[in-house]
């Protein structure tokens, strides 16, 4: 009998040694999975994109868990010790469990506030990048063509000063040549297209015309007169025609050879005006033009035009 006695002691002693051995297992394994889990919540701050998949993971480590604390709980019963302590301990590590869920989902209620605001954010930044592309582009168009417009006011300008002077020039000529009571007045030239409207542009010139006033014109110099139109470069060489008029007229009392491209005879009398409509027979090239018209007995105005 002292013998079982002793048998049954030391197995009591094997089963109280197996149970705290368990309960010592068993609390490493909770402190493990607790540590865990603490981990993954301080990694979430950290790995936004990493978040739901690590909540799966988790959920699923929490059930499996809970299904374990059951388990121990359940077969805790059955030995001797404190059960209700086992109990608490569940419960307290539960409610650390729960709570860290908790913060868990507040914490992706705040991500996706953040991918919201970031969402926002990128599209206004691609809306901005896309503006200022277009202004860009827009401002270097402007730019390039105020270059070009301050460089065609520089050159107009050039061009208005060559031919104020080309016509000062002509104006000292003409006073040089010309009758003092037998001269045109009010001389001007255009340039018109096909459409009749002016141009000073050489590509689409069609047309040269030429207009002047004779006014208190002397008896003598009336009466039935050849007028001739000379349209030439500025080098002096008339303009091209297939028929050019050849004649010879009176300068300052010496007769001077001309080519005409147009001739109108007409009875002058005290006061009329005149025109000339002469049709290009070629395109004429850019540049400095001059049209003068002449009787028989001297020249009777002048001016310059250009095309570009």
């Amino acid at each position: 009998m002292k013998a079982l006695n002793i048998v049954i002691g030391l197995l009591l002693l094997a089963a109280i040694i197996g149970l705290g051995y368990c309960n010592h297992t068993a609390k490493q394994a909770y402190d493990r999975q607790i540590a865990s889990v603490t981990a993954e919540k301080s990694t979430l701050q950290n790995e936004i994109n990493d978040v739901k998949g690590l909540k799966a993971n988790l959920e699923a480590e929490i059930a499996e868990l809970q299904s374990k604390f059951s388990d121990l709980a359940e077969e805790n019963q059955s030995l001797k010790g404190s059960v209700s302590d086992a109990k608490a301990e569940v419960r307290r590590r539960n409610s650390t469990i729960n709570q860290l869920k908790e913060e868990m989902v507040g914490k992706d209620g705040e991500m996706a506030s953040l991918r919201s605001q970031l969402s926002s954010l990128l599209a206004v930044k691609s809306q901005l990048e896309s503006e200022i592309t277009s202004l860009k582009s827009e401002n270097d168009a402007l730019k390039q063509e105020n270059q070009k417009l301050a460089a065609d006011l520089a050159t107009s300008r050039e061009e208005k000063a060559e031919l104020a002077r080309l016509n000062a020039t002509i104006q000292e000529e003409v006073a040089a040549l010309t009758l003092e009571n037998f001269k045109a007045n009010g001389f001007t030239v255009e340039v018109e297209k096909r459409n009749t409207k002016a141009t000073a542009k050489s590509r689409w010139a069609k047309t040269v015309k030429v207009s002047f006033d004779l006014v208190a014109v002397p008896e003598k110099y009336q009466g039935l007169r050849d007028i001739y139109l000379v349209i030439t470069d500025e080098s002096g060489i008339p303009i091209k025609k297939a028929n050019p008029i050849a004649t010879t007229v009176s300068l300052n009392g010496q007769d001077t050879d001309i080519m005409a491209v147009s001739k109108q005879s007409v009875d002058i009398s005290e006061s009329q005006r005149l025109n000339f409509n002469h049709l290009l027979e070629e395109r004429l090239s850019k540049g400095f033009y001059r049209a003068s018209v002449y009787t028989d007995i001297g020249l009777l105005g002048a001016s310059s035009f250009r095309l570009r």
